[in-house]
């Protein structure tokens, strides 16, 4: 049972937005959906010890959900035009309608980011059925406590229906007033598996490539919108280090420690020619094409030593200042120590701590104690890699923190 689980729980992590997708595209509910995926996993776990796994596992979950969904219907004597039309849906092979999102993941990213929905509930809706997140993952990923992440996205769900806001696609002029939200859910998306927040995976490529692919496809829609553009060349940037990132063990290897005849020139190329393009549109960077300049300075660099560094400082300040947030401000900070020295960062560090800003996260523990050991203040330094150590859930970064306060 435990190795099921296992599989079950991998299945879901590749499939499980896309059978969401398949699902609420089905019924119009994205709640149905979830709901009708969960009860296939259960299905999974009390029959594939049995039967074996099939050999397309989401396909199955997604064939019995369906099922269920219809057996739900007629269990509520709702056998109406409506079930009649999808159930021959099922094994008709006829063309599928026209959808100006030609892509499942995408268009429920679009539906759930519904502007009868707050910023806050969009991401945490979205995540949880796109990503296919957990509740607790969310939590870190926002930085919220876990109850206010679940009540987000009950609460989304109970507005969307409450709304009556019908499973389809904006219409393209639509599309721009949900853009900041679906950017920012693509590279949630992203950031999980380029640094797990929980389990004993550091780099979950498949849920990274996944939000890879839904920018490339956004970016073909909106081929005019330099953010979507800028957002790719922030992904292919990074995603460029994976092969580099971890040891055949596992273990976490940080940028200092990096073989950099490992990274992917091909998809640093990728990455240029998207930054380029977001550039061509001619209204220039924003919060995202930022963030891939500053990729691009690690990606061309070929050492640690030689990266332009006071180049990176200035495009983490114009980024705070477009997008202020403290995590913008913590990466300047580890920019301003390579620039200039520690001390001055300690100071950005400290100030950030004074303000209670990333409480509970393990981020800022983490930099503060690489700066106090570079200033030779090993007991804080090692105190504070401990503390960072036990705030973050995944098992990798916190040894790879361990091991670091061992070596003081």
């Amino acid at each position: 049972m435990p190795d099921i689980r296992r599989t079950v729980d991998a299945v879901w992590r590749i499939e499980g937005g896309r059978i969401v997708a398949t699902l609420a595209k089905m019924t119009g509910d994205v709640g149905l959906a979830e709901d009708l995926a969960q009860e296939a996993l259960v299905d999974a776990l009390t029959q594939w010890p049995e039967s074996g796994v099939p050999q397309n596992a989401g396909a199955w979950l997604t064939a019995v959900a369906k099922r269920k969904a219809i057996d739900g219907w007629r269990r509520r004597e709702r056998l109406d035009e409506r079930y009649r039309a999808i159930a021959h849906q099922l094994d008709e092979t006829g063309e599928d309608e026209w959808q100006p999102i030609d892509d499942d993941l995408l268009r429920l990213v679009f539906i759930a980011c519904h502007p009868v929905l707050s910023r806050e509930a969009q991401l945490a809706l979205t995540l949880r059925i796109v990503g296919g997140l957990s509740t607790d993952e969310i939590a870190r990923m926002l930085l919220v406590p876990v109850a206010t992440a679940q009540q987000r996205i009950v609460r989304a769900k109970k507005t969307l229906s409450a709304a009556k806001i019908p499973f389809e696609a904006p219409d393209p002029q639509e599309w721009r007033e949900r853009l900041g939200a679906v950017l920012g859910v693509i590279y949630l998306i992203f950031t999980e598996g380029y640094a797990a927040t929980s389990g004993d995976r550091w780099v979950r490529s498949e849920l990274a490539n996944e939000a890879l692919r839904l920018g490339r496809v956004l970016a073909g829609l909106l081929p005019r919108e330099p953010e979507v553009h800028g957002l790719v060349a922030l992904m292919e940037l990074q995603a460029s280090r994976f092969a580099a990132r971890v040891a055949r063990d596992g273990t976490p290897i940080l940028l200092a420690d990096q073989n950099r005849s490992l990274w992917d020139r091909a998809q640093i190329e990728r990455g240029r020619a998207a930054l380029r393009a977001a550039d061509a549109v001619g209204r220039g960077r924003a919060a995202y094409g930022l963030q891939a300049a500053i990729a691009e300075c690690h990606a061309t660099a070929s050492s640690v030593e030689e990266t332009d560094w006071q180049r990176i400082v200035l495009l983490y300040e114009a980024l705070g200042r477009l997008a202020p947030s403290p995590v913008v401000d913590l990466n300047r900070a580890v920019a301003v120590s390579m620039a200039t020295g520690p001390a001055n960062a300690l100071l950005i560090v400290d100030r950030l701590d004074s303000e209670g800003a990333l409480r509970g996260s393990y981020l800022l523990p983490s930099v503060r104690g690489e700066l106090l050991a570079q200033l030779g203040r090993v007991e804080e330094a090692r105190s504070e890699l401990l503390t960072a150590a036990g705030l973050t859930a995944n098992a990798r970064e916190s040894a790879v923190l361990r091991a670091k306060a061992d070596k003081l």
